[in-house]
């Protein structure tokens, strides 16, 4: 069964201004179709025809000759994780990410700064994720690409999309803005909340 791209839950013009409806259509209806396709093109006939896409970027991840084929899985596992994360409006932690984000990093401003940091310091293109580690404390990490927490066995909770389409049209240069405006006004952290182990 081939992949698709999930409808968003929003309408393309509830982010702006902080995400303008621009952005949204061309990186939801250009960037991650063309994931989507491409991934549809290469996984017929291959090792991975008929796993899950998680086994497929667990499976590719540093295999020779599969570069292709996890580059698109990730990118495609990285933007279905990213868009039910946002919402309009958004604002209002549940307390027991708040406690957790407290008990780890200090204070939540303290937290947002950690994130906004580690997302400039991703040279190029890629992600900055909130995650729980193996040992159970939160922590921000980057990664370069389409590589995500799966293959650190690390449990996401929230990833920020740092690749230029991600703020371009809106921030041009100015990703330090992007990712502020992204922790002060898109995230929904009651689905981040939702996706802190029991």
């Amino acid at each position: 069964m081939p992949f698709t791209v999930p409808s968003l839950p929003y309408a393309l013009d509830a982010l702006a201004p902080v995400m303008s409806a621009e952005t949204l259509d061309l990186h939801h209806g250009k960037h991650h179709q063309a994931y989507v396709t491409k991934l549809n093109e290469l996984v017929p006939g291959s090792a991975f025809e008929g796993l899950s896409l998680e086994e497929i970027i667990r499976g590719s991840f540093e295999r020779p000759g599969a570069e292709a084929i996890f580059n698109n899985a990730g990118q495609h596992w990285n933007h279905n994780f990213f868009w039910p994360s946002l919402r309009p409006d958004a604002g209002g932690m549940p307390g027991r990410l708040e406690s957790r984000l407290k008990g780890d990093f200090g204070t939540i401003d303290a937290f947002n700064a950690e994130f906004v940091k580690q997302g400039l310091a991703q040279f190029g293109s890629g992600w900055v994720w909130l995650v729980q580690t193996r040992e159970g404390r939160l922590a921000v990490t980057k990664s370069a690409n389409a590589i995500n927490p799966l293959v650190h066995d690390q449990t996401p909770l929230l990833g920020c999309d740092v690749w230029e389409h991600s703020y371009y049209v809106d921030y041009r240069n100015r990703r330090a803005d992007y990712l502020q405006a992204f922790v002060d006004h898109l995230v929904d952290w009651d689905v981040v909340a939702s996706r802190l182990p029991a």
